[in-house]
């Protein structure tokens, strides 16, 4: 008994950091997989040829993240580029804000028209529960970690 009860905490501390590991992980591998497949509804054109707003995009974005993320907390850019070589892709975060931190840019939505480069990008502050996963390298000061994704493609001639 004594031996459990020095061992326990240590073994469910790693448990509970096994399990928030992975949640991470598979949020992020959520949002990479639902940015693509929204995206080809710029690329195809669909989203241009029926008059899609951000909110629509957002709609199709969250249909693929089965609710594992809060929608309404989604930051999405969509925007046209002039070549490939311009895409910038950088967190829409102050890191050096320490509480109360929001976007430092306002959403965007430019799906562009055909045979035009666009970059994608959709960031998402993912909530953390345990403490030491600040340690992590993109955890932010607010106890969350910022999950991103980002597509550039040039759309079909549609």
């Amino acid at each position: 008994m004594l031996e459990f009860a020095l061992l326990a905490p240590v073994f469910f501390g790693i448990l509970a950091a096994i399990m928030q590991t992975a949640m991470v992980f598979l949020a992020s591998q959520f949002l990479e997989s639902a940015v693509h497949n929204s995206s080809r509804t710029i690329r195809t054109g669909t989203a241009q040829q029926t008059n899609w707003s951000l909110a629509d995009f957002r709609n199709t974005l969250c249909d693929g993240l089965y609710s594992l993320v809060n929608c309404n907390n989604l930051h999405i850019e969509v925007d046209v580029l002039n070549n490939f070589a311009s895409a910038n892709v950088e967190p829409p975060y102050d890191r050096s804000c320490e509480e109360d931190c929001g976007w430092t840019r306002p959403e965007k939505w430019v799906p562009g028209p055909a045979s035009s480069i666009v970059l994608v990008q959709v960031h998402y502050k993912f909530p953390l529960i345990l403490p030491f996963a600040q340690l992590a390298s993109n955890a932010l000061p607010d106890g969350s970690m910022l999950l991103g994704s980002a597509t550039v493609f040039r759309n079909e001639p549609y």
